[in-house]
């Protein structure tokens, strides 16, 4: 179990969030934590309608009985996803009330709250209900804006009180979707390293440390997650709250997210419905990781001592060329111009090329068995996911293996963070390494499907 004099040191490093408490029974600390951080404040209590059963209708009668001025606001519509519309709605009504937010639910409900409040300029309270996502302590906000899902830089809650009960007591398909969102962090790490190696976004210690010291400790007990165990899925929910304190300290999602996360913001980009519904976050984001630890298998067993650098310099293409592959490959997307404007920012000259495979290559042994201690096999996370519950194929959110390839090359171009696969395009192993997962027997073969 995850002691809480860790997380109290985790919690020391925060910018953002100053109380996390979590136990059984303690939604009546919610008009205490509020006062403490908001003296002679009145509440909004913002919920969806479920959320509202679960938990709002509590906290809201907790902090009337306190004394507190206190109104609701539930979101008039049944299914709803983080879209730019619901953040004007609720931040409409935290204006016109007067008063501080205290977000009851789930992830949606979390960052509509945290950009809504970001925009009034003050911060606010989390409450959260499902161990589902990392974004509760995030700084910054997943919301989809002109048909592009874009992460807006605000602030985490700078209290988030969490019921152990009413956390387990989730729908089950939350907890699987959250395990799978922190599962992510696994080879979202490797793909940090690569980009630490290459001199991009360098690995800040704090921000790694607080959750990859303890993230195989929370997701080796998938049976207890799947079963319900308090201790387990609290876990769980700490290691996401971790996840989101990371990202608090790097103001950026860097240590949370990489490739794996981009296969879903595609999805939601592109409206993807499975069966009529839009697919979680998480559920989308586990096709995307196990789709990463089958790249990294497959990566690992190329001999990266024997690369021809200079032969790798001479066939690079130029910033030209690969705004014009950009503008080839998103020719159909909702922003045609996505992948050339992050190309541009990521983009490297020849002689940048050559610095980072000369890296690669004269330090592979190291590298090789840093990445594999990092990242779990395909194989390994296949059956932890299968275990608790979350896809493990991605007919299971309703794409085919077909599909996922096509979704493969834009993933490489629609961020400028550099990630596995730009490390294989500058080795010129691309496509030998994309054959071998989804052709020849792969993860993902797809004449095997």
């Amino acid at each position: 179990m995850i002691s809480k004099e860790y997380l109290d040191k985790c919690l020391a490093l925060a910018t953002d969030t100053k109380v996390f408490e979590m136990g059984s029974d303690i939604l009546g600390r919610v008009p205490e934590v509020f006062s403490q951080q908001f003296p002679g404040k009145g509440a909004i209590v913002i919920a969806d309608k479920n959320t509202w059963k679960v938990a709002g209708e509590t906290v809201a009668d907790a902090l009337i009985k306190a004394g507190i001025q206190t109104d609701t606001f539930i979101i008039p519509k049944d299914k709803f996803h983080a879209e730019w519309e619901f953040v004007e709605m609720v931040e409409s009504e935290i204006k016109s009330s007067g008063k501080i937010a205290v977000a009851v639910g789930s992830g949606v409900i979390n960052d509509l709250c945290k950009l809504a409040s970001h925009h009034l300029k003050q911060s606010y309270v989390c409450v959260p209900t499902a161990a589902s996502v990392d974004g509760y302590s995030s700084f910054g906000a997943s919301i989809t804006f002109e048909g592009l899902k874009q992460t807006f830089e605000c602030p985490a809650p700078v209290a988030i009180v969490a019921d152990a009960k009413v956390i387990a007591n989730a729908p089950k398909w939350m907890t699987a979707a959250g395990y799978a969102d922190l599962a992510a962090k696994i080879p979202c790490g490797a793909e940090w390293m690569i980009a630490d190696l290459f001199g991009t976004e360098p690995i800040i210690p704090d921000a790694w440390h607080v959750l990859q010291d303890v993230i195989n400790d929370i997701l080796g007990k998938p049976e207890a997650v799947a079963a319900g165990d308090p201790e387990a899925v609290g876990d769980l929910f700490a290691g996401l709250i971790l996840s989101g304190i990371a990202m608090q300290i790097a103001r950026s999602s860097r240590p949370a997210s990489c490739t794996d996360h981009l296969f879903s913001h595609y999805l939601d980009m592109t409206g993807h419905r499975f069966k009529g519904e839009l697919q979680s976050h998480g559920f989308q984001v586990a096709i995307g990781t196990l789709t990463m630890c089958a790249f990294f298998d497959e990566f690992l067993k190329f001999d990266l001592t024997k690369i021809d650098v200079d032969a790798c310099v001479n066939a690079w293409p130029s910033l030209e060329e690969e705004v014009d592959r950009a503008h080839e490959i998103f020719k159909h997307f909702v922003n045609t111009e996505l992948g050339a404007n992050e190309i541009r920012k990521k983009y490297a000259d020849k002689e940048g090329v050559r610095r980072q495979l000369t890296l690669v290559k004269e330090n592979w042994p190291a590298l090789k068995e840093k990445y594999r201690a990092q990242v779990w096999p395909f194989e390994k996370m296949r059956k932890a996911f299968a275990t608790v519950g979350a896809p493990v194929e991605p007919m299971d959110i309703g794409i085919t293996r077909d599909q996922l390839l096509a979704i493969v090359p834009f993933t490489q171009l629609m961020r400028y963070r550099i990630n596995l696969l730009d490390l294989s395009k500058r080795a010129r192993i691309y496509d030998e390494l994309v054959a071998a997962v989804f052709t020849n027997g792969g993860a993902w073969d797809i004449l095997n499907q």
